[in-house]
Formats: C-alpha cells, sequence, structure tokens
C-alpha cells in the first residue's frame, strides 16, 4: 500500500499540471471559440520546460502514454461495426497500398541519401503506420546496433515533431479544400503518425471527422502486426539480430480494448447515455493527453536529427498525406 502511495505521489505533480492546461484549454475554447485540442497544445509548448522537472516528468509521461491510451480505447464506446462497414473495402484497399507504398517510399529514399535499408524500413514503417510505437516495433526486429539505436531515437523525435505539426495544419488545410467530414476523416486518419494526433486533428473537425480518422487510424495501426511479422522473417538470419529482453506488444493493448468496446457498442451492452459517458471521459483525457504531447515537444530536438533523417521522414509525410488526398478525391470521384 505504501508503495502505491508513493507511486501516485510521484506522478501528482506531472498530472496536475497537465489537468490545469486542459482546464485553460477548455475554458478558453468555451469562451473565446476556437478548437480545444489546439489549445491545450499550444498552452503545454508554453511549458516545455517543466519536462526536465524531475517531480513533474513522470505525471508527464504518464499523461502523455497511459492517459492517452485509455482515452483512445474509450473512444470504441460510441463507433459499432456498422460504422466501420460504412467506410468500405475501397478505403481499407486504400489504406493497405499507402501504408506499403510510404514503406518502399523509404527504401528509395534510404538508398538515394546513402542510409542503410535499416533506417528505411524503420523510418518508413513509423510513417505509414503509427509513428514512435511503430518505430520502436520495427527496430526490435532490426540488427540491435548502436547505429540502430541511435536512429531509433532520431526517429522517434522525428514523427512526434512531424505529427504535431500536421495535427495543426492539415485540417485547415483539408477545411480550405473543400472535403466532406468522412473524407476529411480518412485523409487524417491515413496519413497522420501518431494517434493522439489524428484523434486531435479529426476531433477539429467535428465528431465525424474524429470518429472517421480514429477508424482509418486503428486500421493502420492493425497492419503493424503483419508488417513487423515480415520485417523480422526477412532478418531472422542476420548475425546482429537478437531477442530484446522487453518484447515490444505487436498489437498495443488500447487497441485490444477499443475493439472490445466497438464489439460491445455493436451489440447493444453499452446503451446510449453509457456511451455519452465514456465520450465525455474519452474527451477530457485526449486533452489531458495532448497537454502533455505540448509540454514534452521540444523544436530544438528536430535540429539535433540531421538532414538526412529529416529529408527521409519529410518525404514520406508528404508521400503518404499526397497519396492519400489523391486517393480520397478519385473515391470521390467513382475513378478509383
Amino acid at each position: 500500500m505504501a508503495r502505491w502511495r508513493a507511486r501516485l505521489a510521484s506522478y501528482f505533480p506531472g498530472v496536475l499540471v497537465c489537468l490545469v492546461i486542459a482546464l485553460a484549454a477548455t475554458f478558453v475554447s468555451e469562451h473565446y471559440g476556437g478548437p480545444q485540442l489546439l489549445y491545450a497544445l499550444l498552452i503545454g509548448l508554453a511549458f516545455h520546460f517543466l519536462n526536465s522537472h524531475p517531480q513533474a516528468i513522470q505525471g508527464i509521461n504518464f499523461c502523455g502514454r497511459t492517459v492517452l491510451r485509455v482515452g483512445v480505447a474509450l473512444l470504441g464506446a460510441r463507433i459499432t461495426f456498422a460504422q466501420v462497414a460504412q467506410l468500405g473495402v475501397q478505403t481499407g484497399v486504400l489504406m493497405v497500398l499507402a501504408v506499403l507504398l510510404t514503406i518502399v517510399c523509404g527504401l528509395l529514399l534510404a538508398r538515394w541519401l546513402g542510409c542503410s535499408r535499416d533506417q528505411g524500413l524503420l523510418t518508413g514503417s513509423a510513417v505509414a503506420i503509427c509513428g514512435a510505437s511503430a518505430a520502436l516495433a520495427v527496430s526490435s526486429v532490426l540488427p540491435q546496433t548502436r547505429e540502430n539505436e541511435r536512429f531509433t531515437l532520431l526517429a522517434v523525435v522525428g514523427v512526434t515533431v512531424l505529427s504535431t505539426v500536421a495535427m495543426v495544419v492539415y485540417p485547415f488545410t483539408l477545411n480550405a479544400m473543400g472535403l466532406a467530414p468522412a473524407q476529411a476523416g480518412i485523409v487524417l486518419g491515413g496519413s497522420i503518425h501518431d494517434v493522439a494526433q489524428v484523434v486531435a486533428a479529426g476531433m477539429m473537425l467535428g465528431p465525424q471527422a474524429g470518429d472517421t480518422a480514429t477508424l482509418v487510424k486503428l486500421f493502420r495501426v492493425m497492419l503493424l502486426m503483419p508488417v513487423v511479422l515480415v520485417i523480422a522473417v526477412l532478418y531472422r538470419h542476420h548475425p546482429a539480430v537478437r531477442t530484446p529482453e522487453t518484447e515490444v506488444p505487436l498489437v498495443p493493448g488500447f487497441l485490444l480494448a477499443f475493439v472490445v468496446l466497438v464489439m460491445l457498442a455493436s451489440v447493444g451492452t453499452i446503451t446510449p447515455a453509457m456511451a455519452q459517458l465514456a465520450g465525455g471521459a474519452s474527451r477530457w483525457m485526449l486533452v489531458t493527453a495532448i497537454a502533455a504531447a505540448g509540454v514534452k515537444t521540444s523544436f530544438e530536438d528536430l535540429l539535433k536529427l540531421g538532414w538526412k533523417p529529416v529529408a527521409m521522414l519529410l518525404g514520406e509525410t508528404f508521400f503518404i498525406g499526397a497519396f492519400m488526398v489523391l486517393g480520397v478525391l478519385l473515391l470521390r470521384l467513382g475513378l478509383a
């Protein structure tokens, strides 16, 4: 019991910081208009100096990971299989192509820039699937060299920063293009790297865009398992490959929880009142998680990556974004 109290006490300062930022963002949004999640991010950026504070860091990390995952999982309470079916086979095929072609794009960019195939696979998979989580999962089955370990850290920082930038830029761009909420949700879910930023960007354009973006993004996350398994098979005879001491789950637990809640909602176990309560709790958790992401983000870290990793990540990000916009436009015209 005493150990649990000590653990909670270590989380409290950082969690309190994120909650205060979330409350401030909510107040500004309700009284002056504008996106609540964007305000949480911007206010969080102003408090980046707290990310290095020893008393706050554990709570900030807790909000940025655990609270985020619980918040995303709770979104499943208001989504049913009927809604998933509405995405259609064409959208599923578009997503599979986007993932595969983005990984190929990473390999080609790595070769063109004189980087290793490992780095192309790492950055391509991170951009194509789910950002930092995919980078860590792919890294666990690549050769465990010092160069790969260092590049993994750089890739995690890079995709996190680019995903945050995309979260701010993409919604305004898609809105200016005149895409319908469902179409914008497909682009957001199919092109932004991290789950939190996808949900945040989608919610900026409304509930329909947010739900669609979440569904499409989680479909991308589901593709992590086959991609990592294929890479593991390709590298199984490499002398530098070893079994990591800490296994990286191929399917994140929050994804499994999301699927379970979708199943319960689909069969009617979750009532509309319960779904509304879960949606409200999810919203607060996501605002708190985005506040933590803002506190943890440092634009100085991007400068430390060097130009080649930055060029690879930018090229892959541009490719998957352009591919998704083009694919959605073709689907709208009935040509795909």
